[in-house]
């Protein structure tokens, strides 16, 4: 099958993600939210986003180390090429649609791309509901950062069509798809996620079976917690922290800059699944509640100007 019309559902840190470099790559674009006033907080994530792809092109023009593999497939681009690609910029914010109504996201969509919080429950509803409106043909994804499709495959009403896709945070640089599906995945829906993969930019990586957090977040969540637990039990401040790994390590983050740019929500909901973190006495109760501070004060990371960090 040929993925033409596409739906994110979520407008969060990476659905918004999803959905700009998808509409980018032009492909159409539908975003799903819950309500009038989601799509009123997603809609300065995609301005910002436009911005960020925009400047990162013009950037392309005069310095080589601007090049991001998910923008262009070579950095040999003349200037007249990348005037193209900021055109494709303009084409992909400009052509966005955005809706609440399951029916509507549905009716035309060849793939769904589910990317909203991390709790089993609201997946599990969004998904009940969906499985009334879409096509037989349609293929769907869950972009889940920790949680298996094996879970939720039942209440897509299409098991055989669903499987995980799952990105890295600042998708046009870290172009990277983790594909993976559950035991009842139909070879031929999996391989038509690896070739859209391919076609939006992303750099397939093929899991051969069910894992929790993926590859990528095998390693990054117990890193991220061992970051939080030093915080949370008071043994060094977050500017310490970032700067003993990235001193250590040389890289050029540290895990509270990286939680920043995750967004924290997303970090409580996934602290959460664990059951340790109902008991304030424990160290994942601790850093469930350090979490909760800093989201209760609306310090939820880089798209809202302030988590661990300020930024302007």
């Amino acid at each position: 099958m040929k993925i033409s019309n596409v739906v994110v559902a979520g407008g969060g840190v990476l659905g918004s993600q999803i959905a700009f470099q998808i509409a980018y790559k032009g492909f159409h674009m539908t975003v799903w939210l819950r309500s009038e006033a989601s799509i009123d907080r997603a809609r300065p994530k995609f301005e910002r986003l436009k911005g960020i792809y925009l400047s990162t092109l013009e950037a392309m023009k005069t310095n080589p180390a601007a090049y991001c593999r998910g923008l262009a497939p070579s950095p040999d681009l003349t200037a007249d090429q990348i005037d193209g690609l900021k055109a494709q910029v303009e084409q992909a914010f400009n052509g966005i649609e955005y809706t609440t109504s399951y029916e509507e996201a549905a009716k035309d969509a060849d793939l769904v791309i589910e990317s909203i919080a991390e709790n089993p429950q609201d997946k599990i509803t969004f998904y009940t509901e969906l499985a009334k409106h879409l096509p037989e043909r349609t293929i769907v994804v869950t972009n889940s950062s920790t949680m298996l499709p094996s879970t939720f495959a039942e209440y897509t009403g299409r098991p055989g069509q669903y499987l995980a896709l799952h990105f890295a945070n600042e998708i046009w640089r870290n172009n990277t798809a983790e594909i993976m599906g559950h035991p009842g995945t139909d070879p031929a829906a999996y391989d038509t996620v690896v070739e859209f993969a391919e076609e939006i930019g992303m750099i397939p990586l093929k899991l051969k079976k069910e894992q929790p957090g993926y590859i990528l977040n095998s390693m990054l969540v117990p890193f991220l917690s061992a970051a939080e637990a030093l915080l949370a039990t008071d043994v060094a401040d977050v500017e310490t922290i970032d700067k003993t790994w990235m001193l250590a390590t040389g890289a050029p983050l540290g895990p509270f800059r990286i939680l920043d740019i995750v967004g924290l929500t997303t970090a409580y909901n996934i602290g959460a699944l664990d059951p340790r973190a109902k008991d304030p006495n424990t160290v994942q109760g601790k850093i469930a509640a350090m979490l909760k501070r800093y989201i209760d004060e609306g310090k939820t990371g880089i798209n809202a100007g302030e988590g661990f960090y300020t930024y302007k």
